[in-house]
């Protein structure tokens, strides 16, 4: 039974590193969130730099998660770790679409593909709240634009036809794309309309001054 006793310690030893090794990667993971909170807070304020900044602090976090948890991939790919990184694939997918830019890679990311999909999916929150901004200012161009984006988006998910243990329950962000996105339509529709009479009516104002 001294066998016993020894493997008895040595598994003790293990699940204590292991619920270290957790209770840092929930550290961690809030850090991160909190991170990428700020990040698209700044984007939507126009403060690019701030926002990339703290993109630079969640991406280290991120790579702590990653070679933390090598030894334990159940806990990397726990809720609280997949969550921490589909906020981390939004906030660099939104930081690149508002700014004009190239989608990020989810391998350049070193995001696992379920998370980058829901990073994606939530990203077409913030893009309708940018467009809804750049309406009140006349940026149709703008808009259309990021709308587009959200079609496309919506496009690429609504193929992404496999059961939700695969997915991260995916089917559920993809219909939440699918009313954003089309509520951002018709808000879009009704701007355009509303500003092809403000110019019908100026023409006709012009008319009737001459």
């Amino acid at each position: 039974m001294e066998k016993l006793e020894n493997i008895g310690e040595q598994i003790r030893q293990h699940l204590e590193e292991k619920n270290a090794a957790r209770d840092r990667a929930l550290q961690y993971s809030r850090t991160l969130i909190r991170h990428c909170s700020v990040a698209i807070r700044a984007i939507h304020r126009g403060e690019r730099t701030l926002a990339k900044e703290h993109l630079e602090k969640a991406g280290e976090l991120h790579e702590t998660l990653r070679d933390e948890l090598a030894p334990y991939p159940d806990l990397y790919h726990a809720g609280y770790t997949m969550s921490a990184l589909k906020e981390y694939a939004e906030a660099n997918i939104v930081y690149a679409l508002l700014g004009g830019e190239s989608l990020p890679d989810p391998d350049i990311l070193g995001v696992e593909y379920t998370a980058f999909l829901g990073g994606l999916g939530e990203a077409v929150g913030e893009m309708r709240w940018r467009v809804l901004d750049v309406l009140r200012h006349d940026s149709v161009e703008e808009a259309e634009r990021l709308l587009s984006a959200m079609e496309d988006i919506y496009g690429l998910l609504v193929t992404i036809d496999f059961p939700d243990s695969l997915t991260g329950n995916l089917r559920r962000i993809t219909d939440m794309v699918r009313g954003v996105t089309e509520r951002t339509r018709g808000d879009l529709t009704t701007s355009l309309q509303q500003h092809a009479l403000k110019e019908a009516l100026e023409a006709v104002e012009k008319k009737l001054d001459r």
